[in-house]
C-alpha cells in the first residue's frame, strides 16, 4: 500500500494533545501546479475562442479602427464627430458625471469603433457562410483537360479573399460553416426507390412504391415539419440524435460491434524496444493534444480552400464513455495530467507533467521501464477488470453502481476515466511478414479485441504497444539512438508510476467473469483477414479516368456477387464535415448502373467496350452519389431522423419500420490519410499506415475497410462471423483479388483495342 500513501497530500487526527496535521509538501506543490496549469488553460481557451469568433480579422484590427475613428473625431473629419457625440449621449453614466471631458469623447470613439469593427466582422463571416453553402465546385471535373466554370472561379476568389485573415486556428471556421441542409421528402423517396431497384424483383419493388406513396402523402408531411423546426433551431439536425440513438443507447458490447482499430506503418520499423516506442508514441499524442488545446492545429481545407468541421477534435482526449442502464453518456474533462498504463494485469497511473512541462520521450521511457520491470502480481480480479467495458452495457452499468461508487474502487476508476488516454503494453509481439499473411491477420485481431479484457473500451482510444515495439497506429516522428532507445538526456528523475488499488469482492469478480464470457463469445466469432494488394493501386485507377474510391467499390460489388450469387444492400460511409457538427452519411454503392456492369462481367458474351462503358457509367453514378451525400443530399440520415420523430409522436410507419430494419450485409469504409500537414507522405512514403478495420454489421455479412496506401498498394481489412455459413473472410479476400485482377485485364484489353 506504499503507492496509496504517496497519493495522500495531507491527513489529520485528533489526540488528547489537540490537532495533529501531517501533509506532503511535494504532493501539495503538484496540486498547486495542476491548478495553475488549469487556470492558464482556461484563460488561453477564452482568448482563443475570441480569436476564432472574430476570424478572419486579427484582434489588432480593433485598435486600428478605434485609433482611426479617434483621429478622425479630434481632427473633425467627415461625420465621425457627429456620430461620436450621439454615441456619448447614449452612454448610461454620461448624464451623471462631468459633461465636457476628453475621456467621454475617447469612450465614444472606442464604442463606435468597436461597433463598426464587429459589424464588419459579422458581415464578412456571414458572407463567407453564404459562399460555403455553394457546392457546385464539387461536381466539376478536375485534372488535365478539365475546365472550371467562371462562376466557380469567381466563387473561389471570393472565398479566398474573405478567409485570408492570416493563419487560421483549429476552430476559426466553425462559425462560418453552414448548417446541414434538410432534403425534401419527395427527393429522398425518389433516391431511395432508385437505390433499391437492383435489389428487388418487380413484385417487391411495386410493393415498395406503394409504401413510399402512402408514406409521402400521409404521415411524412407532419414528420417533416418537425424536422424543419429542428433544422432551424439546432446546429445540425442529425448529429445529436445519431450519437444518442445509434451509439449511446445501444446495449450491445462496444468491442467488435462499435469500436474500430488502426495498424502501425508496417513498412517501417524504427525500434524493437517496447519502452522506447511507447514513450515516443505517448509524447507524440501529448504534443498533438496540446496543439488541439491551443487550437494551433490547422483545420483541414479541401483543395486548400474549403474548411471541414473540427468539432470532433474536442473529445479526442480526456474523454470516456460512462455506461447507463438505458443509455450511456460521453464525459469530457477539460484537463488531465496523467495517463493510465495496463501491463500484465496491473493498472498504473503515470504523471505526464513535471516542473511545469510535458515529460520528454527519454523521461517517459524511464517510467515505462519501471512498469515493465515491476513484478508485483495483479490484485484479485484486476487482470480481467476491463472485460466489464467489453460486455453488455446494462450489466456494466449495474456492476459499476454496486461496486465502483465509492472508496478505493471509485478512486481508481476515476483515475482511468479522467486519464488523457490509456496505454496497453502487451507481452506478445505484433508481427508482419509478407510471406506469412496470417501474422498480419493476428495483428488485426490483437488490436480489434485483444484478449477481451486488456483494452479499456470505454476510453476514446487505447494505444497498444507490442513487445517488439510495433504499435496500434503511427502517431509520432521522434528519433531513436542506435540501440533503439529514445534520444536525449533526462533533466530529472520523472515521477514514478503509481499502482492503482482495487478492492474487488467475489461477487464483483463474478460480474467480471460474466462480461468476459460475452466478450469471448464475440472475439472467438470474428473471422478477420487483412489483404495486402500490391499488384497496382490508385496510379492505375486514375489512368482509367475514374475515382479510385468508385473503382474499388465496383470491385467490391463484383466480388460480393461472385461470393453470394446476388446483390445486397451495401453501406459506404462518407463524411458531412462540410457542415457544422457534420458526421457521416451513407452512400449506397449497389446501384442500377453498378449491377448492370457486374452482370456484364458475368456474361461471357459481353465485349470489352460494352463492359468499359458500363464501368465508367457506374463509377460516374457512384461518384455523384458520394458527392450528394457529402452535400447533405443523402438518403439514410434523413430517413433515420423521420423515424426518430415518429417514435417521439408515437406514430407507426410501415415504410420506415421496414427500411430501417434492412440489414447492411456489405458494410464498407475508406480510411483517409494525409489529412494533416504534420506528416509529408510524399517525402516519407513508408510512413503510411496499413489502415484499420471494424467488425461486421450483419451476422451474415462482411465488414470491409480499405485504405489506398500510395500509388501501388491497397489494404483491405475484411471481417465476418465464424458462425455464419454464408460468409468466409479469406474467400472474400480472394474474390476481391480476382475482381481487381479482372478489372485491370479488362482495361488493358480495351486500351489495346483502342490503339488498333
Amino acid at each position: 500500500m506504499a503507492e496509496a500513501h504517496q497519493a495522500v497530500a495531507f491527513s489529520f487526527s485528533i489526540t488528547h494533545e489537540g490537532w495533529d496535521v501531517n501533509f506532503d509538501r511535494e504532493v501539495l506543490h503538484l496540486v498547486w501546479q495542476s491548478g495553475v496549469r488549469s487556470w492558464k488553460k482556461r484563460f488561453a481557451r477564452f482568448k482563443n475562442n475570441i480569436k476564432c469568433g472574430v476570424y478572419p480579422a486579427p484582434l489588432q484590427s480593433l485598435w486600428a479602427i478605434v485609433g482611426l475613428f479617434t483621429g478622425m473625431h479630434f481632427s473633425k473629419l467627415g461625420i465621425i464627430p457627429k456620430v461620436v457625440n450621439k454615441v456619448i449621449l447614449h452612454i448610461p453614466w454620461y448624464h451623471h458625471g462631468p459633461r465636457p471631458t476628453v475621456a467621454w469623447e475617447v469612450a465614444g470613439c472606442a464604442l463606435l469603433g468597436m461597433g463598426s469593427w464587429l459589424s464588419i466582422i459579422f458581415t464578412v463571416r456571414y458572407s463567407l457562410k453564404m459562399l460555403l453553402m455553394y457546392k457546385g465546385w464539387m461536381f466539376e471535373q478536375r485534372g488535365r483537360g478539365s475546365r472550371i466554370s467562371y462562376s466557380t472561379k469567381l466563387w473561389m476568389v471570393a472565398v479566398k479573399v474573405l478567409s485570408s485573415g492570416g493563419r487560421p486556428m483549429l476552430y476559426s471556421f466553425q462559425g462560418s460553416l453552414p448548417r446541414l441542409p434538410l432534403p425534401t421528402v419527395h427527393d429522398t423517396m425518389c433516391r431511395y426507390l432508385r437505390s433499391i431497384r437492383p435489389l428487388c424483383d418487380d413484385e417487391r419493388y411495386s410493393r415498395m412504391e406503394k409504401l413510399v406513396a402512402e408514406f409521402e402523402k400521409g404521415i411524412a408531411k407532419k414528420l417533416q415539419r418537425y424536422l424543419v423546426l429542428k433544422s432551424w433551431w439546432s446546429t445540425n439536425y442529425v448529429s445529436d440524435w445519431w450519437e444518442e440513438y445509434v451509439y449511446l443507447r445501444g446495449r450491445s458490447p462496444l468491442m467488435v460491434n462499435s469500436n474500430f482499430y488502426g495498424i502501425d506503418a508496417i513498412l517501417m520499423y524504427p525500434t524493437h524496444v517496447q519502452a522506447a516506442r511507447a514513450a515516443t508514441l505517448i509524447h507524440g499524442c501529448l504534443q498533438f493534444r496540446r496543439l488541439i488545446e491551443r487550437q494551433e492545429l490547422e483545420p483541414i481545407l479541401i483543395q486548400g480552400l474549403v474548411p471541414l468541421c473540427s468539432w470532433q477534435y474536442e473529445r479526442m482526449f480526456n474523454t470516456t464513455r460512462v455506461p447507463g442502464d438505458e443509455t450511456d453518456r460521453i464525459v469530457h474533462y477539460n484537463d488531465s495530467n496523467h495517463i493510465v498504463v495496463y501491463h500484465r494485469g496491473r493498472y498504473f497511473k503515470v504523471p505526464i507533467y513535471y516542473q511545469r512541462r510535458i515529460l520528454r520521450p527519454c523521461e517517459i521511457e524511464i517510467q515505462i521501464k519501471k512498469i515493465l520491470e515491476d513484478t508485483s502480481p495483479p490484485a484479485p480480479g484486476e487482470e480481467k477488470l476491463a472485460a466489464l467495458t467489453a460486455g453488455e452495457r446494462t450489466h456494466w452499468s449495474k456492476t459499476r453502481k454496486e461496486f465502483f461508487f465509492k472508496g478505493t474502487n471509485r478512486q481508481s476508476l476515476d483515475a482511468i476515466e479522467r486519464a488523457a488516454f490509456v496505454v496497453a503494453l502487451d507481452d506478445i509481439p505484433y508481427e508482419y511478414d509478407e510471406k506469412d499473411p496470417s501474422k498480419l491477420d493476428k495483428f488485426g485481431h490483437i488490436l480489434l479485441h485483444g484478449k477481451g479484457y486488456d483494452r479499456w473500451f470505454d476510453k476514446s482510444f487505447t494505444l497498444c504497444v507490442g513487445s517488439n515495439g510495433r504499435i496500434g497506429f503511427n502517431a509520432e516522428h521522434s528519433c531513436y539512438t542506435n540501440d533503439g532507445h529514445t534520444k536525449g538526456t533526462p533533466e530529472f528523475t520523472p515521477p514514478a508510476p503509481v499502482r492503482l488499488q482495487w478492492d474487488l469482492k467475489p461477487s464483483c469478480i463474478t460480474a467480471i467473469e460474466t462480461s468476459l464470457q460475452v466478450a469471448n463469445g464475440l472475439l472467438n466469432d470474428v473471422d478477420l483477414r487483412i489483404l495486402v494488394h500490391d499488384a497496382y493501386g490508385k496510379g492505375f485507377m486514375k489512368s482509367c479516368r475514374t475515382s479510385p474510391d468508385a473503382y474499388i467499390q465496383m470491385a467490391l460489388q463484383l466480388a460480393y456477387y461472385r461470393d453470394a450469387g446476388k446483390f445486397n444492400l451495401t453501406y459506404e460511409a462518407s463524411m458531412t464535415r462540410l457542415f457544422r457538427e457534420g458526421r457521416t452519411e451513407t452512400v449506397r454503392p449497389c446501384t442500377v448502373e453498378s449491377s448492370a456492369w457486374v452482370m456484364s462481367m458475368m456474361n461471357p458474351k459481353s465485349t470489352a467496350s460494352e463492359r468499359i462503358a458500363l464501368l465508367q457509367k457506374a463509377c460516374e453514378v457512384h461518384q455523384t452519389g458520394y458527392q450528394h451525400a457529402m452535400c447533405g443530399k443523402g438518403i439514410d440520415r434523413h430517413l433515420f431522423c423521420l423515424y426518430v420523430v415518429s417514435k417521439y409522436l408515437e406514430v407507426d410507419s410501415a415504410f420506415l419500420k421496414e427500411v430501417l430494419s434492412e440489414p447492411w450485409r456489405l458494410s464498407t469504409s475508406q480510411t483517409p490519410h494525409g489529412q494533416t500537414s504534420k506528416m509529408d507522405l510524399k517525402k516519407y512514403p513508408r510512413c503510411i499506415s496499413a489502415g484499420g478495420g471494424f467488425g461486421p454489421v450483419a451476422d451474415d455479412g462482411y465488414g470491409v475497410s480499405y485504405i489506398i496506401a500510395g500509388e501501388d498498394m491497397l489494404f483491405f481489412h475484411i471481417t465476418s462471423k465464424v458462425s455464419s455459413p454464408e460468409t468466409d473472410s479469406s474467400r472474400f479476400a480472394e474474390r476481391i483479388c480476382t475482381a481487381l485482377s479482372d478489372m485491370k485485364s479488362l482495361v488493358e484489353e480495351w486500351k489495346k483495342q483502342q490503339k488498333k
